[in-house]
C-alpha cells in the first residue's frame, strides 16, 4: 500500500499528468503538515480513486528536515479524521516550486520568500487564505468540466487575474499564524482556520462540494 508521503508532490508513474499543490509554513511540522493532510482527506472524500490527480505536499522556509509533525496538529488532524501518520518536515528548495502548479502559503511572508525564488511562482503562489478569498469570487460556470487537472489549472489562472481587483479587508485577513508551542487549543483554533479556508479550495479545484453530515 502506498503510503501517503510516497503520493506526494512528484508521486505516480513518470510522466503522469497531475495537478500538484504545495503548502508552504515555516517549520513544516505545523500549519502546512495539516493543510496537507486535510486536503488529502477531502479530495479522497470527493474524488475517491480520482484524488490521486491531484498530489499535495508541503515544505518549511526554515523546515525541520525529517521531522514528525507536532504532536497537537497530529492530534487535531486525528479529529478531523484526516491521517497523520508517515508525515516527515521537508525544507523549501527551487524544485518543490519549480513542480507546483499551485503553492499556497501561511502568511504573506512566506508568499514573498517563494516568490523570491523565481521560477515564474508569482502567478501561482498566494496565501491560503487569499485564495480562499478569490475562488469564492470566481464563477463555477466558467471553469471546464470533466477533466479536475484542467478545471484546476484554469482556477489557479482566474484567481491570479484577479488578485490586484479583490484585496484583502485589512493586513491580517490573510494569515494564519503559527501555533508552534502553542496549547492543543490553539492548535485546535489554528486547524479550524485551516479546514474553514480549505473548503472552498477543494470545491472550486474538484468542482465537486463537500458532503454535510
Amino acid at each position: 500500500m502506498t503510503s501517503p508521503d510516497e503520493r506526494g508532490i512528484t508521486g505516480g508513474a513518470v510522466g503522469e499528468d497531475r495537478f500538484r499543490v504545495l503548502y508552504v509554513c515555516t517549520g513544516s511540522v505545523c500549519r502546512s503538515p495539516m493543510a496537507e493532510r486535510l486536503t488529502r482527506l477531502e479530495l479522497d472524500r470527493r474524488l475517491g480513486d480520482g484524488a490521486a490527480q491531484i498530489a499535495v505536499r508541503s515544505a518549511g522556509t526554515w523546515g525541520h528536515v525529517g521531522a514528525p509533525m507536532e504532536a497537537h496538529a497530529a492530534t487535531v488532524l486525528a479529529e478531523y479524521g484526516a491521517d497523520p501518520d508517515g508525515f516527515h518536515g521537508r525544507e523549501l528548495i527551487d524544485d518543490h516550486v519549480i513542480e507546483a502548479d499551485l503553492v499556497l502559503t501561511a502568511t504573506r511572508d512566506h508568499r514573498a520568500q517563494v516568490v523570491s525564488m523565481g521560477h515564474a511562482a508569482g502567478l501561482r503562489t498566494f496565501t491560503l487564505k487569499e485564495f480562499t478569498r478569490l475562488v469564492r469570487a470566481i464563477d463555477p460556470a466558467t471553469l471546464p468540466d470533466g477533466c479536475v487537472i484542467d478545471r484546476a489549472r484554469a482556477l489557479v489562472r482566474a484567481a491570479a487575474a484577479l488578485r490586484g481587483w479583490l484585496l484583502a479587508p485589512n493586513a491580517e485577513a490573510d494569515e494564519v499564524y503559527d501555533p508552534y508551542g502553542a496549547p492543543v487549543t490553539v492548535f485546535r483554533h489554528i486547524g479550524a482556520e485551516i479546514h474553514s479556508a480549505l473548503d472552498p479550495v477543494v470545491t472550486a479545484l474538484t468542482g465537486v462540494p463537500s458532503r454535510v453530515s
